[in-house]
């Protein structure tokens, strides 16, 4: 199923007129691919940064419990798009010029998006009040600030500033919430399994703690988190259209 426009919206395919110059808020986006690449680098450095210190590759004793983890899925998952966003956007530098969007599906940048997202909610509203109680002393360090703040801040800022709007549909938010959606599947079944995210804990996150909440707290904690979930899916459909039906009027 197409999830949208890619980089020909703002810039002609035809190689006769590819270096046509785009004007620069075209499409509510920067039109400048030699700035989207320079931002996309330093976001792919930042996010790989994150993933290589949560996950401990380089200390010489690697956590590979992090991995089953949806704050590293969601990680990697921002990871690969950045690294497709830097293959499109030089590609797209080389054949088309300076000017104009590269981005291999608009309405793909806002899955990705809304699914890091999810990370920054369930941090700020789940985990850093239940760590503040425990007296976790490593709250906000700079590892936790990478991966469930400035990922997701660095994604958002990728699609506000280099992603061309209009293109987001009001169905969408609720086909953002599979992919947690999916995690959820995962993480319940890996626990009756008998599968251990950490020790002795057959559960991700506090939750998704039946033993402790029941079925129908957790059935609660899942319904508001979807609720919250749509709701900044819905604002992010609303900015985008907002700022397509804007930047048909611009022309700098």
């Amino acid at each position: 199923m197409p999830y949208g426009p890619t980089s020909s919206l703002a810039t002609p395919a035809d190689p006769a007129v590819g270096h046509r110059r785009q004007p620069l808020l075209a499409h509510a986006a920067v039109n400048a691919r030699p700035l989207a690449l320079v931002y996309r680098i330093i976001a792919f450095a930042l996010i790989l940064a994150g993933v290589v210190r949560n996950s401990g590759v380089l200390s010489g004793a690697p956590d590979w419990s992090t991995l089953l983890f949806y704050t590293m899925i969601s990680n990697l998952l921002c990871l690969g798009w950045m690294l497709l966003l830097i293959i499109r956007t030089a590609r797209d530098l080389r054949r088309r010029g300076t000017s104009g969007t590269s981005t291999p599906s608009a309405r793909g940048s806002g899955a990705v998006m809304m699914a890091i997202t999810v990370t920054m909610l369930i941090y700020l509203i789940v985990l850093v009040p239940t760590r503040f109680q425990q007296g976790d002393a490593h709250i906000f360090s700079f590892t936790d600030n990478l991966i469930h703040i400035i990922t997701p801040c660095l994604v958002i800022g990728d699609w506000l500033l280099f992603v061309p709007k209009g293109t987001f549909r009001w169905i969408d938010p609720l086909r953002w919430t599979l992919i947690p959606y999916a995690y959820l599947v995962f993480g319940f079944i890996y626990g009756v399994l008998g599968g251990e995210f950490t020790p002795g804990q057959t559960y991700p996150y506090p939750f998704m703690n039946i033993e402790k909440l029941g079925l129908g707290g957790v059935a609660l904690w899942i319904v508001a988190l979807s609720a919250a979930l749509v709701a900044v899916g819905v604002l992010f459909v609303a900015i985008d259209r907002m700022l397509g039906a804007a930047g048909r009027h611009i022309a700098l």
